[in-house]
């Protein structure tokens, strides 16, 4: 149960009897937690938005939404503030509610019909296959799969996919230098020339395919080999990323390259679908804005009319030399997730891919008037390696691999750590505070608060053998009897998550689920605190035993919902540390 969600209706419904013009337009109104604390549980700028319509003063509306909240019983008071906003406070009974909605839904507390199936294609870190997964790929990697989580669990169809160009030069780099560890595996004694990938991953790579083909390629000219080597040298390297991804918990629904897009036809089918649109001419383009070529001469190329969908210009297909311009295959990437019929398509890059939105969404909307294009950018993570910033590069193999990351800090503790600020913003991994045991490592502050509730339960069984703290009893206690405001305060920042997740499912952010878990570990650490210097604020309370119940359930309460919300994380909870 979205708490927020259920007022709003109750608002709508309160409305509903007030007299109001028939046709009122209600979609603007929301019902939120106060900025300031002190002034109720909920505010609703109902009265703002529907004054004009209603034709009546802000306040008076307000005064008239108040009197109806008055006489529910799980309202205890409601007033208008300011020019017309309506705060109200709940009854103890309204929050017990939420408590026990929350131990009856278990990890499933917070899920949303929000999406309503609606189909989502999220690609995430799509890095080309040309080597193992570094922390260059990870951020990007995690804000993916938490976004595919979150969204899911907001109620869309949401598939994770990963798209790589396996027929760039950039790939025929990685064929020559997989020949070249080829031939070494063999006992030729090589060099790597300036411009191929130095790293020694490739030597693994090279074993195998002699393993496979022994010395079949050895003295045969390029032409002969550089197809099959590519290919192997590809499939060998994706099974390879698919384990790195996997040490972190990402598993892809589909793979996607551009071989296939190309060689099965769906290119040229897009293409043919622009033309057959009119969208595709002819033309010249004027010189780049903001360049002095005194060279330059315009060329008729092929054009596609991308100004006709909000672009700063129409975009050429194909080179001069009639080959498909490097765009093409990347239109087409989008073609074919339109045609399989997602809704939403949500691509996670790199911030160096600052234009790609601009050139891809004028395609997307081409394609279709209802599919809609998103971008999540990401800032670059500095790493950050016995305090000397490391330097990330395929080329000179200087690499930290994801594969390290892991084995030095844990998959739970990289993942939390990629979502501590907004995407776009530059983030720093530190090797060290990753594994501090203090209020600094969010990843700890957070897991030391759910291992503390289990700790909790524990402790009761022992202190109160003689007390029934099953899963069933808990449910069943009467929770009218949490009513210190730092009990309220526990159960209002829980009622939060359900709102958590559906805000930021719709704004992209997965970032918000760290942001809110640490805000949980911090009002329970805060609770505890409390009750070592207040006797009556103990969780465990063995003179007040019907208190000690209402209480474990609010443990158990809490538990449940940083275990819904590391589960989005893909961060797996704590029971002991």
């Amino acid at each position: 149960m979205n708490v927020f969600q259920a007022y709003k209706s109750k608002i709508t419904d309160v409305l509903g009897t007030l007299g109001l013009p028939d046709g009122m337009d209600f979609s603007r109104v929301t019902v939120e937690p106060p900025r300031d604390a002190s002034h109720g549980d909920m505010a609703t700028n109902a009265a703002m938005v529907l004054a004009k319509q209603a034709g009546q003063n802000p306040r008076q509306l307000g005064e008239a939404i108040c009197e109806k909240l008055k006489a529910s019983n799980d309202v205890k008071e409601a007033s208008v503030a300011g020019p017309g906003f309506v705060n109200f406070r709940l009854s103890d009974s309204a929050w017990a509610d939420v408590v026990r909605d929350i131990l009856q839904s278990g990890t499933a507390y917070g899920q949303s019909d929000l999406g309503k199936g609606i189909k989502v294609n999220i690609e995430y870190v799509s890095a080309n296959p040309t080597g193992p997964m570094h922390a260059g790929h990870v951020r990007g990697a995690v804000i993916g799969d938490v976004l595919a989580g979150l969204m899911a669990k907001a109620g869309y169809d949401v598939t994770r996919e990963y798209y790589f160009n396996d027929a760039g030069a950039q790939v025929d780099v990685l064929a020559r230098t997989t020949h070249l560890r080829y031939r070494e595996a063999l006992g030729e004694s090589i060099e790597i020339p300036e411009g191929m990938y130095p790293g020694e991953y490739l030597k693994d790579v090279g074993n195998s395919l002699a393993d496979r083909d022994g010395d079949k390629w050895v003295g045969k000219d390029e032409a002969e080999w550089i197809d099959p080597v590519r290919t192997f040298a590809v499939d060998y390297l994706i099974e390879e990323i698919k384990k790195d991804l996997a040490l972190i918990g990402i598993k892809h629904d589909v793979f996607t390259n551009e071989r296939e897009i190309v060689e099965n036809g769906t290119l040229a089918d897009s293409f043919k679908k622009l033309e057959d649109l009119g969208l595709i001419y002819q033309g010249t383009l004027p010189p780049p804005k903001g360049k002095e070529m005194s060279d330059w001469e315009p060329v008729e190329l092929t054009l596609f009319r991308s100004s006709n969908f909000g672009d700063s210009t129409d975009r050429p297909l194909k080179k001069r030399d009639g080959t498909w311009a490097y765009i093409m295959p990347d239109i087409a990437y989008h073609y074919d997730k339109v045609h399989r019929g997602f809704d939403i398509l949500i691509n996670c890059l790199g911030k160096d891919h600052g234009g790609y939105l601009e050139r891809m969404r004028p395609a997307v909307k081409a394609f279709s008037n209802k599919a809609q294009l998103d971008v999540i950018f990401n800032g670059i993570v500095k790493i950050l390696k016995n305090g000397e910033p490391v330097k990330l590069s395929k080329r000179s193999g200087n690499l930290i691999t994801l594969r390290e990351m892991v084995e030095e800090v844990g998959a739970g503790a990289v993942r939390f750590f990629m979502l501590a600020r907004t995407p776009d913003s530059e983030l720093e991994f530190d090797f060290t505070k990753a594994v501090e045991q203090s209020k600094d490592n969010p990843v700890f502050y957070v897991q030391y608060a759910h291992a503390r509730c289990h700790s909790v339960l524990r402790n009761a069984k022992e202190a109160l053998p003689d007390l029934d703290t099953s899963e069933k009893a808990l449910v069943a206690a009467d929770l009218s009897v949490l009513k210190t405001d730092d009990d309220l305060a526990l159960v209002r920042v829980l009622a939060n998550w359900p709102r958590v997740v559906e805000a930021a499912a719709e704004a992209r952010e997965p970032h918000r689920i760290s942001t809110y878990l640490q805000e949980v570990a911090a009002a329970f650490h805060s609770f505890w605190s409390k009750g070592r210097d207040d006797d009556s604020l103990r969780f465990i309370m063995p003179d007040n035993k019907p208190l000690s119940l209402a209480r474990l359930a609010l443990v158990q309460a809490m538990a449940t919902v940083i275990a819904s919300g590391l589960g989005v994380m893909g961060v797996e909870p704590v029971e002991e540390m």
